[in-house]
């Protein structure tokens, strides 16, 4: 027998199928330990409910869709920017609020002070504001301590938080983020850093899932970062990286060039870049909260992604700098109000595409037999309900590896 089967729902697998959303109306998912044992419309369920399962849950006609996948955070950090926000707002320059401590220095400065315990509890909170969306899978990144020891304790304090909460916690490692300060004018010394000592110790206590570069003019050009790369091939780790954002330095493309997992932001990706991520299958995220915060006006080119089959993921980047953001449900509907992404897009842009990016298409993203019985119950009369209203949480329920978590 099935351990639980969730009848009278309406599927929305995010299956590539002839329907949209892959949906399936009146609709039953069954489970058995933590995995979809079967998937399908009620009426092909081969008994009454009570003679296939030890557990049968009602879902009350509500739609079902795979848990929520926000691939793209600096979700740990220490301290907040809002005083920049603010002096922004009054007209201050990049310059002015650099000069006066602000930008990234300052969360260097504050991650750095911060103890593990101090970074998991002020995280908790922007974690649990995702889960009660219904995410269920996050990508939580490094990038803010930028020496061996705060690089380390930043992905501690994410394994930390993958032990207390119902959720699945890929890690990556982004030592090359930034410049710090200590390494002024010494941006090849860093990078040799980042790849020796720093990597070794991350690998050591098998504390990375992936490793990230922030490829710019404000940060590390084309050769530091492949050297990145070639490191993390050494480790047998898989690549990722921040492209194309405020230049087109061809850093998609060099993404590509190490069958790189995503290229994420990539507003001014070149026809070359996208080529060479069709081919290699690297996935595109786009990151609209950033876009907004910024006040950016370079929009993601959408349209020659599609015209690619390039899939398309969508996540927050939480972050206290560029994107404080803490709701992919209002990611959602800003991929369709900023960058005309439809709805569906959207919700498989934050299942489907976030699996994808995340090295994780084979086991979570869809609701098919097999995968991960990670899904969502929403109070909503259809799919794009959930892009359409802003600031409203339509979650019911959340399943994760079969258990009802909220």
């Amino acid at each position: 027998m099935w351990d639980t089967l969730w009848i009278n729902a309406h599927l929305a697998t995010m299956e590539k199928s002839y329907t949209a959303y892959g949906a399936i109306p009146n609709g039953a998912i069954a489970i058995k330990d933590d995995r979809i044992a079967w998937v399908g419309p009620m009426a092909h369920l081969t008994g009454e409910p009570s003679t296939l399962a030890k557990t049968v849950r009602d879902a009350g006609g509500r739609w079902i869709t795979p848990g929520l996948i926000d691939c793209h955070t600096h979700l740990i950090h220490g301290g907040n920017r809002a005083g920049e926000f603010e002096m922004r707002l009054a007209g201050a320059s990049y310059k002015e609020i650099s000069e006066s401590g602000g930008g990234i220095v300052s969360t260097v400065k504050a991650t750095r002070q911060a103890s593990v315990e101090a970074l998991v509890e002020t995280a908790t909170p922007r974690l649990e504001s995702l889960l009660n969306e219904g995410v269920t899978t996050i990508e939580i990144k490094s990038g803010y301590g930028l020496d061996i020891a705060n690089e380390v304790k930043m992905l501690r304090a994410a394994k930390i938080l993958a032990e207390s909460h119902a959720i699945n916690i890929k890690t990556s490692f982004l030592g090359a983020h930034a410049l710090p300060a200590e390494f002024k004018d010494r941006a090849d010394d860093y990078i040799d850093l980042v790849c020796g000592e720093m990597l070794d110790e991350i690998v050591k206590e098998s504390l990375a899932d992936v490793v990230d570069v922030f490829m710019e003019s404000i940060a590390f050009n084309s050769e530091q970062t492949e050297k990145v790369f070639k490191a993390a091939q050494k480790h047998g780790l898989p690549v990722k990286l921040h492209a194309d954002q405020l230049s087109d330095s061809g850093g998609a493309a060099l993404a590509a060039k190490y069958g790189a997992l995503s290229a994420d932001h990539i507003e001014y990706i070149s026809d070359a870049g996208l080529d060479a991520m069709a081919k290699a299958g690297t996935v595109a995220t786009v990151l609209p909260g950033a876009f907004y915060f910024l006040r950016e006006t370079k929009k993601p080119p959408i349209q020659a992604m599609r015209d690619r089959n390039i899939p398309i993921a969508i996540a927050t980047d939480s972050n206290p700098g560029s994107s404080p953001v803490t709701s992919l449900l209002l990611m959602l509907n800003m991929a369709s109000t900023l960058f005309d992404m439809t709805p569906e897009e959207g919700l498989a842009g934050i299942t489907r595409n976030g699996a994808l990016a995340l090295g994780m298409g084979d086991t979570h993203g869809t609701l098919t037999k097999g995968k991960h019985a990670d899904f969502v119950l929403w109070d909503i009369s259809e799919p794009a309900e959930l892009a359409y209203r802003i600031g409203a949480n339509p979650c019911a329920g959340v399943i994760k590896d079969g258990l009802v978590v909220r």
